[in-house]
């Protein structure tokens, strides 16, 4: 191996998460912060947790709602024929 080219190993390296947990791992860096880590992650733990700071999930669950509100408004509406078609249909057959 060429000297001086490759970064520092740190045998020792700590990763620590948001939900206080601590790793020990070998790394290059030799102290790391993440957000989630395999112990509060929701796919291993099994629990849900949204994390959702900008108010998105709501704001698609309005819009659903809205959407639904409307197909059942559109279902239960009678048709209404348009008249002014069945006038000008009429005009012409009374012409013809």
């Amino acid at each position: 191996m060429k000297k001086g080219i490759h970064p520092t190993y740190y045998a020792e390296a700590t990763i620590t998460c948001a939900c206080g947990a601590v790793l020990s791992t070998g790394s290059t860096v030799e102290t790391m912060h993440t957000e989630i880590c395999a112990l509060c992650h929701p796919l291993y733990t099994g629990k849900k947790k949204v994390i959702d700071t900008t108010g998105r999930v709501d704001r698609f669950k309005k819009m659903a709602e809205k959407s639904q509100a409307k197909q059942v408004a559109r279902k239960k509406a009678p048709k209404v024929k348009d008249d002014k078609k069945a006038d000008a249909k009429k005009a012409e057959k009374v012409a013809a």
